[in-house]
């Protein structure tokens, strides 16, 4: 059962798999015997006999100036009916003006040529390129060569697009010096930059504050001038770096950026003085021309030449008996004894005043002034005993003082104990007594329902004896509306227990009267108990009567007395109900 093809040169890319269905018979395949039946699947294998060919001859596209490098230009491929490793391509650039502009690559997914950027673009330098890229297969079948070259070419041609760019500037970094004794409106140097489209706007210069917090400088806006705005001084700041924005006129938001460095020059302005502050000791059984301290100097500024100091000690020191100064050369000076017997208890501390003066130009100097202190020292020359020490006691201090000492010392305690106690003592009876007077005072507010302590509005005399002669008196809490209509002055009839029944029940109605004010008052009633001597006072029979009185004048109390008015006026008008 040998299966074999049956046609010369089968084709993978027409058909890749075939269907067989083989029969196998007994006694030889006469009549009568028995057969059987498989499937078999014969797949053709990939052979690399179809070369790579473009779809088109030539390609174009368009791409912007301000497009960044190792963008994305284009993507193309060549056709190949392949499949896997026989598929494999490599594109590469043969010819044309754009060799170091662009570059291709390959894209091992997909197999396209993938064209980048390698440089920036400019449409004012050049608007297009043309490209040559031959696509060939990596792996060659040399049976097939036959078929033709493995390899095919295309022309590519990209066209650049001219976009809006900012303005650029001559120099990516422009370099400046100036001296820290330059004058405000100094001109430290000049920026220029120009817009590189076909337009060519003017430029307008700005400083980027972010980057000169302390506005030091200034820029002329239309020539890019750089001045100072402000005293310089090397040592806070040696170098500036500050950058600079150019914007087009017409197109504000197109801005360049140019970057400068600002070095300041370095004058003489600063005095030397001591490296440190030294901790000068000498000892009291030091020796005459005995070295007690080495110091140096520094100074803040920064000569070309490196620093030259000269040590030497002030006019008024200098023929002092104790201590003598040795200038070394080297910007050092060596401080010495003059003469030996120093004693603390005589002089404990010496202030030695030095004079620096250095080699600049014009030079500077300065005073400092070292301070020396005598110490009991050891035969070796360590300081043992100083008076800078605050805590070690004199050596001749007995056992007595220090007693006396602890006896003050416990004295004042004893005392400020005592202080405190008293002072105590004497806040508690005070504490006390102003609580009780709290207690007994009786406090009045200025509202309308005083309750229990209201003791303003009403008399309580009167409700306890009825027996008193009583005054008209108004309220002091409450504004009558009318008082010229208050009852006159009444004494009080004999008849108490009338009286005293028609209060009680006044009382009762008021005590359970939800809408009674909130305040106890005397409440004054028309009633003028049995047999009143002045009998009824009631107006209703007046208008029958012949009295001559003239109540015209109720006309003129106003809106609220209108009804009166209209009851016992004279007039025509008047009205009776």
């Amino acid at each position: 059962g040998v299966i074999k093809t049956a046609l010369p040169n089968m084709d993978r890319e027409a058909k890749d798999q075939y269907l067989l269905v083989i029969q196998a018979k007994d006694m030889v395949g006469q009549n009568g015997g028995l057969s059987g039946t498989t499937s078999v699947t014969v797949t053709l294998t990939d052979v690399n006999d179809n070369p790579p060919r473009f779809p088109r001859r030539s390609y174009q596209y368009n791409v912007p100036e301000s497009l960044p490098v190792a963008s994305v230009v284009a993507r193309i491929k060549a056709a190949d009916a392949d499949v896997g490793p026989n598929a494999e391509m490599e594109y590469k650039i043969v010819d044309g003006d754009g060799l170091g502009v662009f570059k291709i690559s390959v894209d091992k997914d997909t197999q396209e040529g993938i064209i980048t950027i390698q440089k920036e673009l400019d449409f004012e330098a050049k608007t297009s390129y043309t490209l040559r890229i031959e696509a060939a297969n990596m792996h060659v079948d040399p049976r097939f060569l036959s078929l033709g070259p493995f390899s095919d070419m295309t022309t590519v041609k990209i066209i650049v697009e001219d976009v809006d760019e900012p303005p650029v500037f001559t120099s990516r970094l422009y370099s400046m010096v100036v001296s820290e004794a330059a004058k405000v409106g100094t001109v430290i140097g000049t920026v220029a930059a120009h817009d590189p489209d076909a337009s060519n706007s003017p430029v307008r210069y700005s400083i980027d504050r972010n980057t000169d917090l302390e506005r030091y400088f200034n820029i002329d806006a239309n020539s890019g001038v750089i001045t100072t705005a402000k005293s310089l001084d090397r040592e806070t700041n040696a170098v500036h770096n500050i950058t600079v924005l150019a914007m087009e006129s017409q197109n504000p938001a197109q801005i360049g950026r140019g970057y400068v460095a600002i070095t300041i020059l370095d004058i003489n302005d600063n005095a030397p003085e001591f490296a440190m502050e030294y901790e000068t000791i000498v000892c009291e059984n030091a020796q005459p021309g005995q070295v007690i301290q080495k110091i140096s100097a520094i100074d803040k500024d920064d000569p070309p030449n490196g620093h030259q100091f000269y040590f030497s000690l002030t006019a008024e020191a200098a023929n002092n008996h104790n201590f003598t100064l040795q200038d070394n050369k080297d910007n050092t000076a060596t401080v010495l004894t003059r003469r030996n017997g120093f004693r603390r208890q005589e002089q404990s501390v010496f202030y030695l005043p030095i004079f620096i003066v250095d080699s600049g130009s014009p030079s500077l100097s300065s005073t400092n002034t070292l301070t020396i202190r005598v110490c009991d020292c050891d035969a070796d020359g360590i300081a043992q005993t100083c008076n800078a020490e605050a805590y070690i006691l004199p050596a001749g201090l007995s056992t007595g003082a220090l007693i006396a000492i602890l006896a003050c010392v416990l004295t004042l305690l004893v005392l400020v104990l005592l202080i405190v106690t008293m002072r105590r003592r004497k806040k508690e009876p005070l504490i006390f007594d102003e609580e009780r007077d709290i207690r007994e005072n009786i406090v009045r507010y200025d509202d309308e329902g005083g309750g229990e302590e209201d003791t303003e509005a009403f008399d309580m005399a009167a409700l306890r004896n009825l027996n008193i002669i009583r005054d008209t008196r108004t309220r002091r809490d409450v504004t009558p509306e009318i008082q010229f209509l208050s009852r006159p002055t009444f004494k009080s009839i004999p008849d108490n227990v009338i009286f005293r029944e028609f209060i009680w029940e006044r009382l009762k109605e008021a005590d359970v009267d939800p809408c009674a004010p909130p305040y106890d008052s005397l409440q004054t009633y028309a009633f003028e108990g049995n047999g009143s001597v002045a009998e009824s006072l009631s107006s209703l029979d007046s208008i029958s009567s012949n009295s001559d009185q003239n109540y015209d004048y109720l006309s003129d109390w106003g809106p609220r007395f209108k009804r009166l008015a209209d009851m016992y006026g004279t007039g025509p008008d008047c009205l009776y109900s």
